[in-house]
This record gives C-alpha cells, sequence and structure tokens, in this order.
C-alpha cells in the first residue's frame, strides 16, 4: 500500500472500519506524520512500526479496530492512555472535533515531545499530549472515553473512577482487548476479545 488513502480503502475493504466519522479520520489523518521515517516503504503497511524507546505506532487494522470498539463521538472528553507517535490522539481530535477534547498521556519523555510535535503538525486546538503521572491516567477528572494502546499485567481499575457514567473504556489486557462500558451502578460490563499482541504499559 502506497499511501494513506490505499491503506483506509483497504481497512474499508476488509469490513475493520465501518463508521464515517471514523474513517473520515482516517483519511484526513496521515499515518505517515507520525512514524520515525515517512519516506519509509512501509508506512502504510499493515503492521506495527517501531518509534524508538521500545515502543511502536500500532498497526492499522488494530487501530482501526479499536477505534471502532471505542465509538468515539463528537463532543466528547477523551483520554489516550500511552499516545506514544500521538496517531491516535490525532484520530480521536478529528473524531470529537471543536467541541470535545482529547488528552494523550505518554510515559517516555522523547514519545512526549515526539507525538506533541507530530500533533502539531495538524493544528488541533482540543488535543495535547503530557507527561504521564505515577498513577495510570488522569487522576480527578472524568471522561466519556478512554483508549489505551499498551498491554496493562492486569484490568487497571482505578481508571474506572475516571470514566463518565455511560462511558467506555478500550484496553489491552495482556493478550485480550477488554471493550467495558460503565453501568449506571459505577460497575464495568463488557466483553473480552482475544488474540492480540501489544508492547507493555508502563507505569
Amino acid at each position: 500500500m502506497g499511501s494513506n488513502s490505499q491503506m483506509v480503502d483497504y481497512l474499508v475493504d476488509i469490513g475493520t472500519l465501518r463508521s464515517d466519522n471514523i474513517i473520515e479520520a482516517f483519511r484526513s489523518v496521515d499515518r505517515a506524520d507520525f512514524v520515525a521515517d515517512p519516506n519509509a516503504l512501509n508506512v502504510y503497511e499493515d503492521h506495527p512500526l517501531g518509534i524508538g524507546y521500545s515502543q511502536t505506532i500500532s498497526q492499522p487494522r488494530t487501530v482501526a479496530m479499536m477505534m471502532e470498539m471505542l465509538s468515539p463521538k463528537e463532543g466528547q472528553k477523551i483520554l489516550d492512555i500511552g499516545s506514544g507517535s500521538g496517531w491516535t490522539t490525532a484520530l480521536l481530535a478529528h473524531i470529537v472535533g471543536e467541541s470535545g477534547s482529547v488528552i494523550g498521556v505518554e510515559r517516555v519523555d522523547e514519545l512526549v515531545k515526539f507525538g506533541s510535535s507530530n500533533l502539531k503538525k495538524y493544528g488541533f486546538k482540543n488535543a495535547k499530549i503530557i507527561q504521564a503521572q505515577d498513577e495510570l491516567g488522569i487522576k480527578g477528572e472524568k471522561f466519556d472515553r478512554i483508549l489505551a494502546s499498551a498491554a496493562a499485567a492486569e484490568f487497571p481499575h482505578e481508571l474506572t473512577k475516571q470514566l463518565n457514567v455511560g462511558g467506555k473504556i478500550v484496553i489491552p489486557v495482556k493478550n485480550s482487548i477488554y471493550e467495558m462500558i460503565k453501568n449506571k451502578n459505577g460497575e464495568l460490563d463488557g466483553v473480552e476479545h482475544y488474540g492480540f499482541s501489544f508492547v507493555p504499559l508502563i507505569y
């Protein structure tokens, strides 16, 4: 695949990308703007690419799948954990629009700078990437959606407190992706999708 458009067409053709707002975001936010070498021949191929510091930009199919699970909407407040290259933060910023907001958190200082620099290419006023603190997520904040792009060793229940009622979290745990919604009792309901591989979540 030699272009961002061809990559998106492929993701639509195989049925991974289905929602109009997510497809539009993938078309508008070029993956090449978030990789270590934008001129590399494999920028648009369907596999992860290293971005340094033992981290990767996830493969397009996995990002598309997790975005569809997350089901982000215009106007929402979203937390993007392990923002890395900034690609998922930018996709989410495009989807939520000016009435929404996205905060990316990243543990590796050099990747905070890399992701922030990549994000600036799009001039989003509704998104930023910050240094992750000792506690996972952002203590005291509440979000409509939480996305994590690295795998936790076990489900981090502290994130449940940071989710609004009716909000959704999509997070890899070991080799599964958990897609969970917070019910009116403050508990999480959802499904586990098996058979994935992610870099570890550091916290």
